[in-house]
């Protein structure tokens, strides 16, 4: 495979100069913002698996600043590898946090995912098509739910603030779904939205988890 070949996906990119997406560029600001704010709400409390999101969020906007500049088959790694830690992450540290279970169920959790998420991409796959690459991301906002649903009775704060993330991500891939469709009446497109509502998203996530008050056993 050539790691240096180009790719062009987006709306707002009419070549491979390296500021063909300035907007699309420029909006991976959403993350790092999100990343020092949450840090800063973290404060000096201990929370290990929050930082570790932290740093993770950091790595996103990072990976997806190096895709919307260099268009690069390694820079899309760099772009998709630290989203999928991220939604592996905040899994394994969801389920043992919110349920009170051991370790390993959180791993069990993280190994589960893999067949659900294929099951779910190859269920809706002929009936919505690939939604401009959008598709692969369905299963978290329905995931996102099913743990608010089940967190509902037990914490309802915490269900609360999962339902309102997966909102606001079910927002943020409406737009990225729509920024191809959108090319002849809004040349600049819609992806960077789908920056600036995730890194928003994700931030609120973390804060989520950390906010997080176990039910009394």
């Amino acid at each position: 495979m050539d790691w240096m070949g180009q790719t062009d996906n987006y709306c707002e990119r009419v070549d491979f100069a390296f500021w063909s997406e300035p907007v699309n560029a420029v909006t991976n600001a959403s993350f790092m913002i999100a990343a020092i704010v949450v840090w800063a709400m973290l404060g000096g409390k201990r929370d290990p698996g929050a930082r570790v999101l932290v740093a993770i969020l950091a790595a996103i906007g990072i990976g997806s600043f190096l895709f919307h500049t260099y268009a690069t088959r390694w820079a899309l790694l760099a772009d998709t590898l630290p989203i999928q830690l991220f939604i592996l992450a905040y899994l394994f540290f969801a389920t043992v946090r919110f349920f009170q279970l051991p370790l390993w169920a959180g791993g069990a959790a993280v190994v589960a995912f893999f067949p659900y998420a294929f099951l779910v991409v190859a269920g809706l796959r002929p009936i919505t098509g690939g939604l401009n690459g959008s598709l692969g991301y369905v299963p978290v906002p329905i995931l996102i739910l099913g743990f608010a649903a089940a967190l509902w009775r037990s914490a309802p704060e915490t269900a609360r603030g999962m339902a309102i993330g997966a909102g606001i991500l079910l927002a943020s891939l409406f737009f990225r779904t729509i920024d191809e469709a959108v090319c002849s009446v809004f040349p600049l497109g819609t992806h960077f939205l789908w920056h600036t509502l995730n890194g928003i998203m994700l931030g609120w996530m973390i804060m989520v988890l950390h906010r997080h008050v176990p039910a009394p056993r």
